[in-house]
């Protein structure tokens, strides 16, 4: 059978919305709930851990430091990036994608449904299933996006842009609603609307079946299996196979790292700690392991990727670097998750009354209902294309709809109907959403013209606008204190620059990682890109933890000013190692 037979049987491509196979929104659409829910409950989370603890209030909290909730959250970040890594292999070996995001979607509705009730052990327990979840649903979605495109290469640019921005309409709707509904009546009724999405978003997708054909189903017929003789790179002599030497430090590895991720919150809520024997005057016994494990690590990556020929080591070489760098970046955006929302809540100015809140219901009105229109309208173009093959799947869109429309309604109705208002911490937050939504596009005309940068500059341009944020955010708060609020609008403008600065930098990094790695190292290398991320992500809520410790001891400004100076240096240095990375891709661009 030729590669067009296969297009034309497909069911995929018998309707098309937008030139586009209608499918692709039924992804869109998919992907748009998991992410409402997903940072629906994120943007509650550190609020929820930090808010004060109230007798028998829906508004109580559990009166935990920032530094404590820092470290439970930066585990669970931290393993939200470990588990896909598992899920993918799981779904390419053994059960498909398709399988893999209905199972992840469905542990999710359980974890999110567990954290609507007012139990410590249920409220655990949903963080677990979460990150199981994430790890089915995370890496497959993408994969089956990427195999209905298998024989449109044209359009799969514009396929990814389209489910790029149902990823950020999740995230903007969800921290939206989900805060709002949180901050009005409960912590508890917030954690539960994101469950609500997800189980919709679940049964949809599982209706749409029909539509689907066969993608995502394994093949296992089809698994390619590497001959040791014919699949050797360039320059290569002899099979590049791991050594049991490799296997036992993964395993040690994986084990050290896993029991830090418990170890870092149970030991600072003092409920257990099975480094202490190793502490000493000036470093925590967990942070002698982690040092150890991560020396471990190297070695195992770089006495791997010695054995290779000198091209595909050196371009290798240049991957680490550039994940080294991602580091840097990730540490300093992922505050926008824990420090900042801290500041939001007790040191910027978010009371509005008379004319100022006028405005900002007319801005928060069109933010809010635009966006809804216009998915709204796609929604009905779906169903017109597809209602005799899921019929049910649009019936459950359209109700996800409805609820989002009145959720929306009630919100607006609430805050123009109130003389004073003082705008919600989680608001903030959706500010990233919106600027990728509204620059993404601009920015990636810059990667098609003559002004494309390298990726040194990339990452170095990046890094600096993450600085610039944070810089203007520390003079905005210089002198604030709990009497006195520094205003919204430098915080507005940090995330303006950091939303430049990820645009900068995300989109890139594994695209370089699919050029410059040879085909055996793949997997390897893309679970070593995510470990970075996820380190970058527990270190980014280890320093946002100390935040509050920061500003008692010196001030807020000092807090700010640290996170312009680390990503503004590594910047420079990244920019400044142009050459070398260079020299290191071998003409890879």
């Amino acid at each position: 059978m030729n590669q067009t037979s296969e297009v034309k049987e497909s069911h995929f491509f018998d309707s098309k919305v937008l030139g586009h196979p209608s499918g692709l929104f039924v992804l869109f659409f998919t992907e748009m709930w998991e992410r409402f829910s997903f940072y629906g409950m994120r943007v509650l989370l550190i609020q929820f851990l930090t808010a004060a603890v109230i007798f028998n209030d829906p508004m109580s909290g559990w009166g935990w430091t920032a530094e404590q909730a820092g470290a439970l959250y930066g585990t669970y970040a931290m393993l939200l990036y470990i588990t896909p890594i598992f899920g993918g292999v799981i779904a390419d070996k053994f059960i498909g994608s398709r399988a893999a995001v209905i199972i992840g979607a469905a542990v999710m509705t359980l974890g999110h449904a567990s954290m609507a009730f007012n139990s410590q052990i249920m409220f655990f327990l949903g963080l677990g299933c979460l990150v199981i979840g994430t790890g089915f649903f995370k890496p497959n979605m993408p994969a089956i996006l990427g195999e209905m495109y298998k024989y449109l290469p044209a359009k799969k640019d514009g396929a990814y842009t389209i489910f790029y921005m149902g990823v950020n309409a999740g995230a903007f709707f969800g921290m939206m609603l989900c805060g709002y509904l949180a901050e009005t009546v409960g912590w508890h009724w917030g954690f539960g609307l994101a469950g609500i999405f997800m189980l919709l978003g679940t049964i949809q997708f599982w209706l749409a079946k029909p539509l689907m054909g066969n993608l995502g189903i394994l093949d296992k017929s089809s698994v390619i299996k590497l001959d040791k003789k014919s699949d050797l790179e360039e320059g290569e002599k002899s099979y590049n196979a791991f050594t049991k030497v490799d296997v036992f430090l993964m395993v040690v590895v994986g084990i050290i790292g896993l029991v830090y991720a418990f170890n870092d919150p149970l030991s600072k809520n003092n409920v257990l700690d099975v480094f202490a024997f190793l502490d000493t005057s000036f470093l925590r016994g967990q942070n002698i392991m982690i040092v150890i494990a991560l020396i471990l690590f190297l070695y195992l990556v770089l006495s791997r990727i010695r054995r290779y020929s000198r091209i595909i080591r050196e371009r290798m070489y240049g991957v680490i670097v550039l994940g080294f760098f991602l580091i840097f970046f990730f540490m300093s955006f992922e505050q926008g998750a824990t420090s900042l929302v801290l500041v939001a809540r007790d040191y910027v100015d978010r009371q509005l009354s008379g004319n100022s809140l006028l405005i900002f219901n007319v801005i928060n009105t069109l933010l809010t209902i635009v966006p809804l229109m216009i998915i709204s309208w796609v929604l009905i173009k779906l169903a017109i294309a597809t209602w005799s093959k899921i019929a049910l799947s649009n019936i459950i869109l359209f109700l996800c709809f409805a609820l989002i429309w009145g959720a929306a309604i009630w919100m607006l109705y609430n805050e123009f109907t109130a003389e004073i208002s003082a705008i919600k911490v989680s608001w903030f937050s959706i500010l990233n959403s919106f600027f990728i939504i509204a620059l993404a596009s601009s920015v990636s005309k810059i990667w098609e013209s003559k002004y494309n940068p390298s990726a040194a500059y990339k990452y170095g341009i990046g890094l600096i606008l993450v600085a610039i944020g944070f810089l203007i955010l520390g003079f905005g708060a210089l002198g604030a204190n709990d009497s006195v609020k520094i205003s919204m609008v430098f915080l507005v403008l940090t995330y303006l620059f950091h939303t430049l600065g990820e645009l900068f930098i995300s989109p890139v990094g594994l695209s370089y990682v699919s050029k410059l790695v040879p085909a055996r190292m793949l997997a390897f290398m893309f679970g070593m890109w995510y470990l970075a991320i996820a380190i970058a992500q527990k270190l980014a809520a280890i320093l946002g933890g100390q935040v509050e410790t920061i500003q008692e001891n010196y001030s807020l400004s000092h807090f700010f000013f640290l996170f312009t100076i680390i990503p503004a240096v590594a910047g420079l240095v990244v920019i400044a190692l142009n050459p070398l990375l260079k020299k290191l891709m071998h003409g890879v661009k």
